[in-house]
């Protein structure tokens, strides 16, 4: 017979073993143990504050380690660093400004303490009082920029652990060059500026290129490949930009455009910084581009009259040309070519738009104003070519749409492509030739993809290298077409299973002052692509050449933030479900994907609610969709109240998972709402032209009929509301259903005349084009031609029909809804003596942004539908009707 002593030590191993297995099987389910076998609880406000929002950061270069950080409401923020192997995890709190060395070391800064990391070793350093840091990849060294005394700081070069190679005080400022390689700064000793250049790759050899001024240089603007640095020289006072300089490396050539002494410069125009009008360097360096602005005229005196001129015949109306229309006074974009010596100015109040080519060889220049007075947001254009060597100015496109996304220049500034007439056209700048390259395709490039506005092209988001092919999106897939189009093919095939497959977006989606920088993709490589299903599931798949597509993870729930290192070998992802927390997913190769990290565990200590698609048709037996989701903790021999909350389509956002708080802008949270015991249903919704609002209400009461046919909801008690757009919705439907006991509309437009016949607040911009194509659909009628189709939309022309109380809510500062169309709502209901109560928050604008103000609408409307749909009549503010 062994004794304990010798049983001992199998014991021990078999239960370590048994818990590894354990650990193993149960680090992938959705749930922890404690979930399955502890006694849940109901969650309240007081635990609110426990969920955070998780987001991945970075991948290290050897994929083996990869940050992500954790967003809470409170502003405890922190950032992990974790193995993807073994789950090691180191803790940075309130750390941001992140990023992976090239030898793995990890990088980040919590206010002015720089931390770096060796996550192999888990050896660490704290450098303090750092105001700023780059990191050179080329060099791998750290420019970090140490507080000293006054406003010159010490700029300190060294290795990312440890050793400091060089120290430089007196620095004012300072900028790493794209490449990694080259940096700038100034110093500023004895009140004067020295301006030097160091080469990372060759520490010691400094060298100044600007000495002892008694100017200030700023703005540093680098030319993509680092092969020059444009900056600005300012005087103290009055501040303001002197000249412009552009320093060129290999010939070690500096040069100076003064705008006193530069020939050709216009006149009582001065040089000026103003995004997103920055400097552009072109690749040969024989080109800069900056920004002017017309010299201020003298302010009025007293004597002189400030009256608004508002002329009908004007282009813009008053308020507007204000704003966004003043050509003769708006910035101005400038060429200055140094080896000529010579400036010219491009852009002009006759053509004020400018899309500049990325071969920096010629703009497509266009005027705003062109086709106006004419009613959509923004007015066609007439749009030309100027060539920079010429400086020959032709038409190259009439009446075209102005949308960035329509026009956009090929990498290689060979082509342009342009939405026009439902189809995808290409101009060859050489042979000036237009293209279309869709229209013999088959399928439609363009469908609804904007809320509340017509059909869009489903983008262009890129080319392949040396623009041989312009990409394409349908709906569903991918295209790859010759720019001639004499040859097309589809590389992805989402179409037959109705998957829409995007391209996994690369990070370097950037703009060039008013369009936007189109992506290069190299169709021999591997490429990663977004999947979307019609029935809610998502996924990634990648694609290459020749070989079909490897389905990465697709499945019913939100797969999203795909994230990768260099090699590609470990892919990483965010999954989530409305009832699964996000979590941080890896996945190697041909192994199992498994769970790095899971968030807000304590989910699993609560009741939670769950969810569903709902399938269902309106009268016209249009198929639809929504998501209904059910109370925590639901007990199927109970009924419900129902909100019914309402805004266009929402089943768009299936899976996504909903931290509980009660700081929300619209004041409504889903998983409070199923926390306090309700069923939550949000139908899709399809409006007719010029029938807005009884195809809403339509829609609304169909897809709530279909709820109530599941017997699980009360049918006396049931809510509706909207915020905004779906503020007028839910206004419109409970003046013309008696479903539902109770409403509440935030940041409701009730009067479309009224809402015709406003001026956008934040702009000053007419709000007409908003009942062409936009939400209300009424093509070309105007109240005045057709009073009784916006009559008929509008929830102020039924408002007798109200028969239950109505809570209303709105900013006092509100610039995207009129707040008196509010206030017109609560003076009828008033006089009608209806049963409201009007919420206004002073300070406020279309959402509520103070989290008082939040935390006290979020409350109120969850007190109003207690009393209406569950008999809490203990809120005095709603007993009394006021408050």
């Amino acid at each position: 017979m062994l004794s304990n002593n010798r049983i001992q030590p199998f014991k021990d191993a078999f239960f370590r073993a048994l818990s590894l297995v354990l650990f193993c099987i149960l680090h992938l389910v959705a749930c922890p143990v404690s979930g399955q076998v502890m006694q849940k609880k109901h969650l309240t406000p007081t635990d609110y504050s426990l969920w955070g929002r998780l987001n991945i950061d970075q991948v290290a270069p050897n994929e083996k380690w990869v940050s992500y950080n954790m967003h809470y409401e409170n502003g405890t923020d922190s950032l992990y660093v974790c193995n993807a192997t073994n789950q090691k995890t180191f803790l940075f709190p309130s750390a941001a400004s992140s990023l992976f060395t090239r030898d793995n070391y990890f990088i980040c800064q919590n206010k002015d303490k720089l931390q770096v990391l060796d996550p192999q070793t888990g050896k660490k350093e704290n450098v303090n009082l750092v105001q700023q840091y780059y990191y050179s990849n080329a060099a791998n060294l750290l420019i970090l920029s140490i507080a000293a005394n006054g406003n010159r700081n010490t700029l300190i070069i060294k290795t990312p652990l440890d050793k400091t190679l060089q120290e430089i005080p007196d620095v004012d400022q300072f900028s790493l060059s794209p490449d990694g390689r080259q940096l700038i700064y100034t110093l500023l000793f004895n009140e004067k500026t020295s301006v030097f250049v160091t080469d990372l790759l060759k520490l010691g050899k400094s060298k100044w290129i600007l000495k002892a001024s008694d100017l200030r240089y700023e703005t540093f603007t680098w030319q993509e490949d680092a092969k020059a640095v444009a900056f600005y020289s300012k005087t103290a006072t009055p501040e303001s930009i002197k000249s412009l300089f552009l320093y060129r490396f290999e010939s070690d050539q500096l040069t100076e455009l003064d705008p006193i002494k530069q020939t050709g410069f216009p006149k009582d125009y001065s040089i000026i910084k103003e995004p997103p009008y920055e400097i552009r360097i072109s690749e040969d360096m024989k080109k800069v581009f900056f920004t002017i602005k017309k010299n201020k005229k003298p302010q009025l005196g007293p004597e002189d009259s400030k009256v608004e001129i508002w002329n009908a015949n004007d282009k813009f109306v008053y308020a507007f040309e204000q704003r966004q229309g003043n050509f003769e006074q708006s910035s101005k974009i400038v060429l200055w070519e140094p080896d000529k010596g010579i400036v010219n100015q491009i852009t002009s109040a006759e053509l004020p738009s400018i899309i500049l080519s990325r071969d920096h060889e010629y703009a497509l220049l266009s005027n705003p104003k062109a086709y106006e007075p004419q009613y959509e947001d923004e007015g066609p254009r007439d749009y030309y070519i100027l060539d920079f060597k010429t400086f020959e100015k032709n038409i190259f496109l009439t009446k075209q749409s102005p949308y960035y996304l329509d026009m956009l220049v090929s990498p290689t500034g060979k082509y342009i492509s342009y939405f026009r007439d439902n189809n995808w056209w290409v101009y060859n700048v050489a042979t000036k030739k237009h293209s279309n390259i869709t229209a013999k395709l088959g399928v439609p490039f363009s469908g609804k993809i904007h809320e509340l506005k017509d059909n869009f092209a489903f983008g262009n988001p890129g080319w392949s290298i040396e623009d041989k092919e312009i990409l394409l999106y349908d709906e569903f897939d991918l295209w790859a077409i010759t720019p001639d189009g004499s040859s097309s093919r589809r590389l992805t095939h989402g179409r037959e299973s109705k998957i829409k497959h995007r391209l996994n977006l690369t990070g370097n989606e950037k703009n060039i002052y008013e369009s936007r920088k189109l992506v290069q993709y190299d169709l021999f490589k591997e490429l990663f692509f977004r999947l979307t299903g019609e029935d809610g599931k998502t996924g990634y798949t990648s694609w290459k050449k020749n070989d079909n597509e490897k389905l990465i993870s697709y499945g019913d729930c939100s797969i999203s933030t795909l994230r990768f290192g260099v090699k590609k070998q470990k892919l990483f992802w965010l999954e989530q479900k409305f009832n699964l927390p996000p979590r941080l997913i890896s996945k190697e190769n041909l192994l199992p994907a498994k769970v790095i990290f899971q968030s807000n565990k304590q989910h699993y200590n609560y009741y939670w609610g769950k969810n569903e698609l709902i399938h269902f048709q309106n009268s016209k037996k249009q198929n639809l969709k929504g998501i209904l989701y059910y109370p925590a903790n639901y007990d199927a021999q109970k009924k419900y109240p129902m909100i019914v909350h309402i805004y266009e389509k929402q089943s768009q956002g299936l899976h996504n998972y909903i931290n509980p708080t009660l700081y929300n802008e619209p004041g409504f949270n889903v998983t409070v709402a199923t926390l306090e015991g309700y069923f939550v249903f949000l139908p899709d919704i399809v409006h007719e032209k010029e029938n807005v609002g009884p195809s809403t209400a339509d829609c609304v009461v169909s897809g709530t009929n279909k709820i109530l046919e599941l017997g699980v909801v009360d049918p006396k008690k049931m809510a509706i509301m909207g915020h905004s757009f779906g503020g007028y919705e839910s206004s419109f439907v409970i003046n013309h259903s008696d479903l539902f006991a109770t409403a509440v509309a935030s940041g409701a437009i009730v009067d479309l005349t009224r809402r015709f016949l406003t001026l956008g607040a934040s702009k000053g911009q007419p709000q007409m084009w908003r009942f062409n194509t936009g939400g209300w659909r009424m093509g070309e009628k105007t109240p005045f031609t057709n009073r009784s189709d916006f009559d008929r939309n509008s929830p102020l022309e039924s408002i007798e029909n109200l028969k239950i109380p109505l809570l209303m809510w709105c900013g006092k500062e509100d610039t995207q809804v009129d707040p008196f169309q509010s206030m017109e709502y609560y003076l009828a209901l008033r006089r009608l003596g209806k049963k409201c109560i009007f919420l206004q928050y002073p300070g406020e604008g279309h959402t509520l942004e103070d989290p008082v103000n939040q935390k006290d609408a979020t409350i109120r409307i969850l007190q109003w539908f207690g009393y209406y749909l569950k008999g809490e009549t203990s809120t005095q503010w709603i007993n009394k009707g006021t408050l």
